[in-house]
């Protein structure tokens, strides 16, 4: 069982949500939140699988309750899913930054929900379908360069960067599997070893790293495999 919770300050939307989380038999609501403080304090008590949460909220917002429930090691393993209006919501490269797995639409369908959410729960990240690539473009209109330490490439081998930057710029897996003439399991034992040595949390942070890294830049070609 898939353990659940949601954020969101409108009472409406987060009933909604709520309401449909129940229809779904392997998950399970252990709790709902109207802002950023009640969020933390709900993660801590309740240790969800998967908190859908809010970008905008009064008081704590959910970028700085995706921070701090990241960072906190009383919330256990809680992976964030972001819940925007509009496709590329301006706070999401931040909430991705902070640590989220990814986002989707408040109008998505219960099925895409219901998926979301285990995709998530089970390790992988979440760029909403049909937004990926808008979402990596605005990754691409900022300046290269950010927090992350470009020396960490040197961890990787040169078949791992080079999945990396097909993963920066929003390939799938099979996508990845499709160009480089390999198997979709091997590419995700790739993803796997990148996020292990990278010592990030998931896919989200890869699309992250690659740009902050400069390994992947606006318009620029991806590397070639040195082996």
């Amino acid at each position: 069982m898939i353990r659940v919770a949601v954020a969101d300050d409108q009472p409406l939307v987060r009933t909604g949500i709520a309401t449909m989380i129940t229809y779904a038999g392997d998950l399970l609501l252990v709790g709902e939140a109207a802002d950023g403080e009640e969020a933390v304090a709900l993660v801590r008590r309740e240790r969800p699988d998967v908190v859908l949460m809010d970008v905008r909220m009064p008081g704590l917002d959910g970028i700085e309750a995706t921070r701090r429930i990241v960072a906190d090691p009383m919330g256990g393993d809680a992976r964030i899913i972001m819940l925007t209006t509009f496709d590329l919501d301006e706070y999401v490269h931040s909430a991705l930054r902070v640590g989220a797995s990814g986002f989707l639409l408040k109008d998505v369908a219960p099925e895409d929900l219901f998926t979301a959410i285990r995709v998530v729960a089970a390790g992988d990240a979440l760029l909403a379908p049909g937004i990926t690539r808008r979402l990596i473009a605005e990754f691409a209109s900022r300046p290269a360069g950010g927090p992350t330490d470009p020396t960490l490439l040197r961890r990787l081998t040169g078949r791992e960067r080079e999945i990396l930057a097909l993963v920066g710029r929003g390939r799938s897996n099979d996508e990845i599997a499709v160009e480089l003439v390999i198997s979709a399991a091997t590419v995700k034992t790739h993803v796997s070893h990148v996020i292990t040595k990278l010592g990030v949390r998931d896919r989200a942070q890869l699309v992250v790293f690659a740009y902050e890294s400069g390994l992947v830049r606006p318009g620029g070609d991806l590397p070639t495999s040195a082996g």
